[in-house]
């Protein structure tokens, strides 16, 4: 319990992740919202980015968007200039493969380690500490952060150097997101025809269907109730940086832009707080006489 980890941003994820790690290594947070201290167990309070980096040498970022995780970093006065050099920059938010690689190459000037090292897995699992974590790193990097990475999820899979994390992020949420799209449209459809959702759940689940996402929708679309966990605003955003990767490797991904459209339109609706199978509302609005 001797090392200290810095942690920054404390919301549906990061308190988890940040109360996992406590259990095995001394930690300080911060977040600019004092009120994601109120409960929160075994993470010692830091009253800004600058005094965390002051005391870890190893310091996790759970942030809403690259822009915020570069800004943190990059900024003057941010990471790059309060860590010592030799420290290490875990970075568990989901973001562009792209900021993550100018990042990495900015704060190499200073003889700091930047990892890309975003999870999969939702609030349950961050709580369970059985998060898939998907790393892009260099294999020094990634051998150092594995300790604190195995505190957090039960998978840690290198996917190459720095940017693959995110890569295999944005992959992984391309194939949530369509599937809770299609999940939406399939239970919209069955119930039109007089099927119970909960009914149609037990029916296919056992089959090629079943899913974690399945298992997610369909409860919440039978109960019309939709409390994060991860959120429609959450999804919209992965699925716009899916986007721009594939527009920066020149690949099409229609499904998904398809995808990213329902998720637009539900943040439209004021859904964008809900969890995702809040965009089931989509076609019940559109059934409603």
């Amino acid at each position: 319990m001797s090392e200290t980890v810095g942690f920054l941003g404390l919301g549906i994820m990061g308190r988890p992740m940040a109360e996992n790690l406590a259990k095995k290594f001394r930690v300080v947070g911060f977040d600019s919202q004092e009120s994601k201290f109120h409960g929160i167990l075994g993470v010692e309070r830091a009253d800004s980015a600058a005094s965390v980096a002051g005391q870890c040498s190893v310091v996790c970022l759970s942030l809403p968007s690259a822009a915020i995780v570069e800004s943190v970093i990059l900024a003057p006065g941010g990471l790059i200039d309060t860590l010592a050099e030799g420290s290490l920059i875990l970075d568990l938010s989901t973001g562009l493969p792209s900021v993550s690689r100018r990042i990495s190459a900015a704060v190499a000037v200073r003889n700091i380690g930047y990892a890309d090292v975003p999870v999969s897995g939702g609030e349950a699992g961050a709580k369970a500490a059985a998060l898939a974590i998907m790393v892009g790193a260099s294999q020094g990097d990634y051998l150092r952060a594995l300790p604190y990475l195995s505190a957090l999820g039960s998978s840690v899979i290198r996917a190459g150097e720095v940017g693959a994390g995110n890569v295999a992020k944005l992959v992984n949420n391309m194939i949530v997101g369509v599937t809770f799209g299609v999940i939406s449209e399939g239970f919209s459809l069955a119930v039109k025809n007089g099927l119970d959702p909960l009914v149609l759940y037990q029916a296919i689940q056992g089959g090629w269907a079943g899913s974690k996402v399945l298992d997610v929708s369909a409860p919440a679309i039978a109960a019309r109730q939709y409390l994060p966990g991860g959120t429609i605003n959450m999804m919209q955003k992965d699925l716009s940086y899916a986007r721009t990767l594939a527009a920066e490797s020149q690949a099409s991904i229609p499904m998904t832009a398809a995808a990213h459209e329902i998720f637009v339109a539900a943040q439209a609706m004021g859904r964008g707080a809900e969890s995702q199978p809040a965009i089931f509302e989509l076609w019940a609005r559109q059934e409603a006489p």
